[in-house]
């Protein structure tokens, strides 16, 4: 099978992360982004040049999720596809935009330090799929939850 890729983006969030929803009821997520670049000199040094600023969206979940876990300020890596359409400047012109789609979007491991809640929860449906769909005696193994429930208690 196949390696899936798609398109990356990283930088940080220089606006307020706006939360909508679409005509169809579905979270909308807005943020307007910052990417800072640099320019590597011959003596191996780097000296930092413009900063460009970019759009991203996402939908659903992901937004929903999203709005509640990023500030103005935090670093991220986002994978998804640029969205090029038409919009109208305040005069009235017709120009073309860009936006990143962002499908999954998460903090930079490499800038952000934070904690992960490893509570356990029910197992996903993927993987309950999965061993339904297993042949008998290769289904994946289930941990059991606790020892009390592994004997019964």
């Amino acid at each position: 099978m196949a390696l899936h890729t798609q398109e990356s983006v990283s930088g940080f969030i220089a606006s307020d992360p706006q939360l909508t929803y679409t005509e169809r009821g579905d979270a909308r997520l807005y943020v307007k982004i910052g990417q800072e670049h640099y320019r590597r000199e011959d003596d191996g040094s780097f000296t930092q040049t413009e900063t460009t600023f970019h759009d991203l969206v996402a939908f659903k979940k992901t937004a929903e999720r999203a709005h509640e876990r990023f500030a103005k300020g935090d670093k991220f890596v986002a994978e998804g596809y640029t969205r090029e359409y038409d919009r109208q400047t305040p005069d009235g012109e017709a120009v073309k935009a860009e936006e990143f789609v962002a499908k999954k979007l998460g903090h930079d491991l490499a800038r952000t330090t934070y904690e992960v809640d490893r509570t356990r929860r029910s197992q996903p449906a993927p993987v309950q799929e999965a061993a339904e769909q297993a042949p008998v005696g290769l289904a994946p193994r289930r941990e059991p939850a606790s020892a009390a429930s592994a004997l019964g208690l």
